[in-house]
């Protein structure tokens, strides 16, 4: 049996912990406070680790029985990610969503959760420690945006327009070398891309109707679950290129989401056929 789930109150915890661990050391990073992982653009701050430790914490009181799958973690411990496949009930966070432009001083970041229970994503978070505000969805019950105040508002994905006025966020960092050849010379077909660095805001941006779609390679559970969810209950579709639903037990493939069943169609087409 899934616990009741208190969105709001863990919507209040993502920000306690950007409060009191992440925007303090906003731009206030020494160089020993930086530390890259597998590669120059994949870092790991002082901030993730104390933002993640933060939101542990207080996950064992509010979800007691959750097992609690973080990025940081599972660095530290990759049989976490085994254990979600089949974990009754668990919160998978990324505590410093967009790592690259927190590290330089780019003020595009995010704090994300989800909820899981036997592999079945139930509950999404996505929280703007800038703008203070915070996008989240129960399954089956919609998608909202969370306002400093309280105050709710809800989120509709925007209505299709074909590709070639469509706007895409498109993250071709960890996309096969025969993906990339295939699918970069495809890109004029789109209106604008963009790439945000941090797939909490592009999905943001897709939940709120400011994009038609968004692709990824390298499907990590703290990147995608949440911001799937909500684009879905949003009123958009999300599911692998191959046609298959996204799950979290899922690590391979490319990932579509966009804003209506339509549009997924037509970038899945015209962008990744055959590819």
């Amino acid at each position: 049996m899934t616990p009741a789930i208190d969105l709001a109150r863990l919507a209040d915890l993502l920000r306690e912990a950007a409060r009191s661990e992440i925007m303090p050391r906003f731009r206030n990073l020494s160089e020993a406070d930086i530390r890259e992982k597998t590669s120059a653009t994949d870092l790991v701050t002082e901030a993730d680790e104390a933002a993640e430790r933060f939101i542990a914490r207080e996950c064992r009181s509010l979800l007691p029985d959750a097992l609690f799958v973080g990025e940081e973690s599972v660095a530290a411990d990759p049989s976490l990610l085994d254990k979600l496949n089949d974990a009754d009930f668990a919160i998978v966070v990324d505590p410093v969503d967009g790592t690259a432009n927190f590290a330089a001083g780019v003020p595009l970041f995010a704090v994300m959760a989800a909820i899981v229970s036997k592999g079945e994503t139930v509950a999404g978070l996505i929280y703007d420690p800038l703008g203070d505000d915070c996008m989240l969805a129960e399954k089956g019950a919609g998608a909202r945006r969370r306002l400093a105040t309280g105050e709710e508002v809800t989120l509709a994905t925007a209505e299709y327009v074909s590709l070639d006025k469509s706007v895409g966020c498109l993250s071709t960092s960890y996309f096969p070398e025969a993906l990339k050849t295939a699918v970069l010379p495809r890109l004029g077909r789109v209106k604008i891309i963009g790439n945000y660095r941090c797939a909490g805001h592009e999905y943001r941006l897709l939940a709120s109707g400011g994009a038609q779609f968004c692709a990824y390679s390298k499907l990590m559970p703290w990147d995608h679950l949440a911001g799937a969810l909500i684009t879905t209950e949003a009123g958009g579709h999300v599911a692998k290129a191959d046609g298959l639903a996204y799950t979290a037990r899922d690590r391979e493939g490319t990932l579509i989401a966009a804003a209506s069943a339509e549009s997924w169609q037509a970038v899945r087409d015209q962008l990744f056929h055959e590819a």
